[in-house]
C-alpha cells in the first residue's frame, strides 16, 4: 500500500517539464510575434495615409493651382458644379493666402477630429475633387482620417513639432517609439528633430520643439509630417 501512495504521488518528469516548457515558449512567441504583425500593418497603413494624402494635395495644385483648404472663395467653388455645389459640397473656403492658416490647438488626448476654417477646407476640397473618399460637406467629429493609434490625423498650419506657422503638415498621436522611429526612417531621416517627420514626448506639440535623442521604444509620441 505504501509503495503504491508513492507512486501516486510522483511529479513530473524531466521530459515533461521540458515538454511544457517547449509549449509555453512556443505560445509567448506567438504572442509577440502576432503583436509585430499588428505594428507593422499599423505602420504600413500610416505610411500610406500620408503618401496618399501628400498625392492628393499634389494633384490637387496641379489641377486647380491652390492648396486645398486655402482654395476660394466658397461661390466660386460652388460654381464649379457636380459635388462641389452648395447642397453637397464644401462649407468652407480659404483667402488664398497661399498656406493653411488655421488648424485645431493642438493639445494632448485624441487630437483633432473637429477641424474648423481652412483645416476644414482642407479635407472637404479634397474629398469634392474626388482625390480622398468621404462627404465633401461633412463637419464636425469625425471629418479627419483616423489614425491607427486612435485620434484623428489633422492637418494644421499653426506651429507645432518645431515646424513654423504657414507650414502645412499632418499631425497625429500616441505612437509608440519603435513605429514613429519606422515611421521617420522610411519618410524622412530618421532623426526626431530634423527634416520632414518631427516628433516630440509633449502631449502639447505646438508648444514643443523636438529634442535631439534617439527615439525610445518605451516611450510615445506626438508626430507632425510636412506635406
Amino acid at each position: 500500500m505504501k509503495t503504491n501512495m508513492m507512486k501516486g504521488q510522483q511529479g513530473f518528469t524531466l521530459i515533461e517539464i521540458a515538454i511544457v516548457l517547449v509549449i509555453i515558449g512556443l505560445l509567448l512567441g506567438g504572442v509577440l510575434q502576432g503583436q509585430q504583425l499588428i505594428q507593422n500593418s499599423r505602420v504600413r497603413s500610416m505610411i500610406n495615409e500620408i503618401n496618399g494624402i501628400s498625392a492628393a494635395v499634389t494633384g490637387y495644385q496641379d489641377r486647380y493651382g491652390r492648396l486645398p483648404g486655402d482654395d476660394g472663395n466658397l461661390v466660386a467653388l460652388q460654381g464649379r458644379g457636380g459635388v462641389w455645389v452648395a447642397a453637397t459640397g464644401p462649407t468652407v473656403a480659404g483667402n488664398l493666402s497661399g498656406a493653411i492658416n488655421t488648424g485645431p490647438a493642438i493639445t494632448g488626448g485624441t487630437f483633432y477630429t473637429t477641424p474648423t476654417l481652412e483645416a476644414l477646407g482642407f479635407w472637404q476640397h479634397l474629398r469634392a475633387a474626388g482625390f480622398i473618399n468621404g462627404d465633401p460637406s461633412a463637419v464636425g467629429a469625425g471629418t479627419t482620417p483616423v489614425s491607427p493609434w486612435g485620434g484623428g490625423i489633422t492637418v494644421t498650419g499653426l506651429a507645432a513639432n518645431g515646424v513654423p506657422i504657414g507650414v502645412a503638415k499632418l499631425c497625429f498621436n500616441n505612437v509608440p517609439g519603435s513605429a514613429a522611429q519606422t515611421i521617420d526612417t522610411r519618410l524622412d531621416d530618421g532623426a526626431n528633430e530634423t527634416g520632414r517627420v518631427r516628433s516630440v514626448t509633449t502631449a502639447n506639440p505646438a508648444a514643443a520643439t523636438p529634442a535631439a535623442a534617439p527615439y525610445a521604444e518605451d516611450i510615445t509620441y506626438a508626430m507632425c509630417v510636412s506635406i
